[in-house]
């Protein structure tokens, strides 16, 4: 099971990697539009510090067209190095755009996925690491859990080396729902990881355990 973050923001991915066992980060233009004005580059640099070389780090390729795709592609590796996974969508320009730059060795996210059919197309490109936007697929009356287990009975059957990585989460049941049918991996927004641990239920039991610790120690 692989944990990654949603995120793009800085202070927020440095917290959040001192409490979740985090092995990579996710972005795309909408997560970075919502930091404001930045500098891209800078931006992603810092960024890419902070997760450090030992977690995989996924940008998205934010153009269309295969040829811009590929020119995307190129940029982002002259900014942080060829170890980062490109982020493509699954469309007829994607699909191609995923067939040039796996001929160049480079990582590849498959992204915007909402049916096991472009899960296939996508393993079958090459991609490492598919990623089904759960919980859009669930508001489009798709079930997501059903595509997943599709997905992933081909990838065990045929072998394939792609891993698939939940993403678009509204919450911590959805994101259970993706690992329990064969998710290998989820990546989800932090607010809502930790959201999930401060639940009233849960503050509630620790309460009770530090009141009767305090009883235990003689303090109440």
């Amino acid at each position: 099971m692989e944990w990654m973050l949603d995120s793009a923001n800085l202070n927020e991915v440095r917290e959040s990697l001192e409490i979740f066992p985090i092995c990579g980060v996710t972005t795309n233009p909408t997560i970075l539009r919502a930091e404001g004005r930045i500098d891209y580059a800078k931006h992603l640099r810092e960024l890419r510090a902070i997760v450090g070389s030992n977690r995989t780090f996924h940008v998205q390729a934010g153009v269309d067209g295969c040829d811009n795709i590929v020119r995307e592609a190129q940029r982002i590796h002259e900014i942080l190095g060829k170890d980062v996974y490109i982020k493509v969508p699954i469309t007829e320009e994607g699909l191609k755009a995923i067939a040039r730059l796996k001929a160049q060795g480079v990582h590849i996210t498959a992204t915007a996925i909402y049916t096991a059919y472009q899960g296939l197309l996508a393993a079958d490109a090459g991609a490492d690491y598919l990623a089904p936007y759960c919980n859009r697929m669930e508001q489009f009356g798709i079930d997501f859990g059903a595509a997943i287990t599709q997905i992933r009975h081909m990838i065990d059957r045929d072998h394939l080396p792609a891993k698939i990585l939940g993403a678009s989460y509204k919450n911590v049941g959805q994101l259970v729902r993706s690992v329990d049918c064969g998710a290998h991996a989820i990546t989800a927004q932090p607010a809502m990881l930790r959201a999930a641990l401060q639940s009233a239920l849960v503050v509630d039991a620790v309460r009770t355990f530090n009141d009767n610790q305090a009883w235990i120690d003689g303090k109440d």
